[in-house]
């Protein structure tokens, strides 16, 4: 766990909440100040007040406290971002406030927080899944699919720091149904208890499944679909100057390669343009190979699920087995390699990518790997 991230933690033996560090230091935290909310959900005032209120609850809970160091900083951490998304959400609609797609929004930015606070990648992606994840608890038991949400979001958090969190969530505010709220949290969490996910990833019998599953095509958890792939289809995602470019010529120089910033050059389309007819002929070459049953590189941003989703939806289609690999580095180091490129993708273009950047999860493909260049250049 990076050296803040761990540090800002309440540990023992007194377990203190930072709070006026905490504000002090990010502006995203007094972002909150002022933040209206439904005082029906929260009669204790605005967003600001309410976190502080989580925190402290959370400091307080003896389950909080007997979890090891690097649990604790991380459901310390989306406990403390779980409604960092409501300023840029919170509108009034029929004389009610509401901050509807907050949790959503909430995980974009608390994984460019945590990125440039120097957050190891994997530990990163667990708080975002959590802070994204927040509210289900709060439903859980209610849905008809519940046992599936569970298994789901099982493969990308462990679902006992989740209702950690969300019980602090019920436990920082004021309101009528506090305590409605409060079982309804323990009642998801014996749920998760009783699938088996409360602190494991439901065991699909293979990643065909796992990825049938989750698109949900296949209501049958534990059955395996057959394999017969036509071939294997690397989708590379990550920011421009990550080092998609350099991963692909180390770990698999004999496949060919459908690079986007290729296409772009050979087409001579600027970065800030229009991509439509470059993203066309991408998927293109993407078909030429799939219909020769060749296996290859697909190289480019892919840094929505959405965008990544119609890939491998497409390399699906041709009976292909689909591996992403995601690619990062950290913030000065991304900058400085893609200035370095030939043709560098404008910075202005980068700040507006990081606005919807979403990390592969398991449950995108067959096979999902997370690379960190974190190592100084040689």
């Amino acid at each position: 766990m990076g050296a803040v991230i761990g540090e800002l933690a309440p540990s023992a033996p007194g377990w203190e909440v930072r709070w006026d560090e905490l504000d002090a230091r990010f502006a995203w935290v007094r972002a909150m100040r002022g933040c209206r909310q439904d005082p029906v959900h929260h009669a204790e005032g605005d967003v600001w007040i309410h976190t502080r209120m989580v925190l402290e609850a959370l400091a307080a809970s003896p389950a909080y406290r007997a979890l090891g160091g690097a649990a604790r900083a991380r459901v310390f951490w989306a406990s403390l971002l779980h409604d960092v998304g409501k300023p840029a959400t919170t509108r009034e609609e029929d004389g009610r406030v509401t901050s509807r797609g907050h949790s959503a929004r909430g995980a974009l930015l608390a994984r460019r927080v945590l990125w440039e606070l120097g957050a190891p990648l994997v530990e990163r992606e667990a708080i975002c899944a959590m802070v994204r994840a927040h509210q289900i608890p709060f439903f859980l038991v209610e849905r008809e699919d519940s046992r599936r949400i569970a298994r789901i979001a099982s493969q990308s958090m462990r679902l006992s720091e989740l209702c950690l969190v969300t019980e602090a969530d019920g436990r920082g505010r004021a309101c009528a149904d506090q305590r409605r709220i409060l079982d309804a949290v323990e009642l998801s969490r014996l749920l998760c208890e009783e699938e088996g996910v409360l602190d494991a990833p439901y065991p699909f019998p293979s990643t065909s499944a796992r990825l049938a599953y989750a698109a949900g095509e296949q209501a049958d958890p534990t059955y395996a679909p057959h394999d017969a792939f036509t071939c294997e289809v690397t989708i590379l995602s990550g920011l421009p100057g990550a080092g998609k470019d350099t991963w692909a010529r180390r770990n698999a120089p004999d496949l060919p390669v459908v690079s986007l910033d290729g296409l772009r050059a050979e087409m001579d389309v600027d970065p800030e343009d229009a991509q439509g007819v470059v993203v066309q002929a991408g998927r293109e070459a993407m078909r030429e190979h799939l219909r020769a049953r060749r296996s290859f590189v697909y190289n480019a941003t892919n840094l929505s699920r959405s965008i990544r989703s119609q890939c491998v939806r497409l390399a699906r289609d041709y009976g292909a087995r689909v591996r992403v690999v995601y690619v990062e580095s950290p913030r000065e180091r991304l900058f400085a390699q893609n200035r370095a490129r030939e043709r560098p993708v404008p910075d202005a273009v980068i700040e507006r990518l990081l606005s919807r950047w979403e990390v592969p999860d398991v449950t995108e493909a067959h096979e999902v790997v997370l690379v960190a260049n974190d190592a100084t250049p040689t």
